[in-house]
């Protein structure tokens, strides 16, 4: 069995900025999201696309529905995150 990685965020201190811009984006998606653990949001965006996921372990799930959860989420924040800068050059103009 593989070790879990722990992910790092590049630059320093970071994390709670990027949880609540997770949350954010994923509650304009039309998601219930807990603030606090803007994470959980993964299960039901599982649930949505007939994936099981549940907390624990889930090393019978196919790198393919994985990748269906995490590209829904991931995606959602990639285009908030292009919207965002896209309108930042618009108003240096």
């Amino acid at each position: 069995m593989m070790a879990r990685r722990k992910r790092r965020y590049v630059v320093p201190g970071v994390e709670k900025g990027m949880q609540a811009f997770k949350a954010d984006v994923m509650k304009r998606e039309g998601y219930a999201v807990d603030p606090n653990l803007p994470d959980d949001v993964k299960y039901e965006v599982a649930k949505e696309l007939g994936v099981s996921l549940h907390p624990g372990d889930n090393g019978g799930l196919t790198t393919e529905s994985v990748g269906q959860v995490g590209g829904k989420i991931g995606g959602a924040m990639v285009r908030e995150m292009i919207r965002l800068a896209q309108e930042q050059l618009a108003n240096r103009k």
